[in-house]
């Protein structure tokens, strides 16, 4: 398929940056912190190292503004824009000097087009928010399932946040932190440095269809903080997210309707399973941006059970209707 992101793969390959890494390692026993950190078969080791836990990335409460910003429109930065604008502009979540991880979905090996990531355009937009809000640093992060070089390049993002003046950072085996989640699924796990780095975090999902658990979108997104071997979840999937998303709350969720991925999730692949829906939702509750999303795949709240479970430990309002929502086109 044609694309302007369909570019040569970087100089360093997915298997060259292993064998690279791996024979820096030399010990035995760092060798088996790599194997540990990536895709072991143990989720969590014994550690004697300090064990870290989440900060509260959110900022105060303000109800003055609507809770939900949805706008639609054919120009992914002017929705962004318009949507953090209605809900208090970045100003409000981001203050001069702070640095500011954004976590878009950035899993796949794919183009924009075929909407298994999250779309360039958005990300570009919140970067120089962040930047024009006097951000130290914008740094951009994802652990992708297929090689991380080919699915920042190839999902048109590299390009897109380097752009707009923003840092990809790429999750190395030495990034890794244990972290207690604190959930009923979740307990300690490996997650990325870069979360305990960071003052402020965005969350930047895709609206898709998940083999699994029907949906991955703000909540789901999470699971690319994490290490180890995160198929693991998949046993409890519905615990397993409402348990990261009770650990993690971002400043700020700007979530990614204007390509959704209606079957065959989460890889896709192909045009026919992708609808255009030019929509943009931001605000701060998750569930209530998971709630809304679910109108693009055709499913209702009763259908998720991970968003009751999530509104059962008080992260968001499942019912999206009660709340401010402003709804605009651009």
């Amino acid at each position: 398929m044609p694309s302007k992101n369909n570019k040569r793969e970087p100089d360093i390959s997915r298997r060259q940056f292993l064998l690279k890494t791996a024979a820096t390692c030399g010990l035995a026993a760092t060798a088996g912190v790599w194997g540990y950190v990536f895709y072991s078969k143990e989720p969590v080791r014994k550690s004697t190292g300090r064990i870290l836990t989440f900060k509260d990335y959110r900022t105060e409460e303000k109800t003055v503004y609507p809770k939900l910003a949805v706008v639609h429109g054919l120009n992914a930065e002017k929705m962004v824009r318009a949507a953090i604008e209605k809900i208090g502009g970045m100003g409000r979540f981001v203050s001069p000097g702070d640095r500011v991880l954004l976590k878009p979905n950035a899993a796949w090996d794919r183009q924009p087009e075929q909407a298994a990531n999250t779309s360039p355009a958005v990300v570009s937009a919140v970067v120089k928010l962040c930047l024009e809000a006097r951000a130290s640093e914008v740094w951009v992060t994802d652990i992708p399932v297929n090689d991380p070089y080919r699915c920042f390049a190839r999902s048109g993002i590299e390009d897109a946040v380097k752009r707009a003046g923003g840092k990809i950072r790429l999750t190395t085996e030495n990034d890794f932190v244990l972290t207690d989640l604190r959930g009923e699924s979740l307990k300690v796990w490996p997650v990325s440095a870069f979360y305990h780095q960071a003052d402020k975090l965005i969350n930047l999902p895709v609206v898709k269809h998940h083999s699994l658990s029907k949906c991955t979108m703000a909540m789901k997104n999470l699971y690319g903080s994490l290490g180890g071997q995160r198929n693991r979840l998949h046993q409890d999937i519905n615990s397993s997210i409402a348990d990261l998303a009770s650990a993690i709350r971002p400043t700020l969720t700007v979530m990614d309707a204007t390509r959704v991925l209606k079957r065959n999730g989460p890889t896709g692949g192909n045009l026919s399973d992708v609808s255009i829906e030019n929509t943009v939702i931001a605000g701060v509750d998750m569930v209530a941006i998971e709630s809304y999303g679910l109108r693009f795949l055709d499913l209702k709240v009763g259908d998720i059970p991970f968003i009751l479970m999530a509104e059962k430990k008080g992260i968001g309002i499942s019912d999206w209707k009660s709340l401010n929502v402003a709804e605009i086109s651009v």
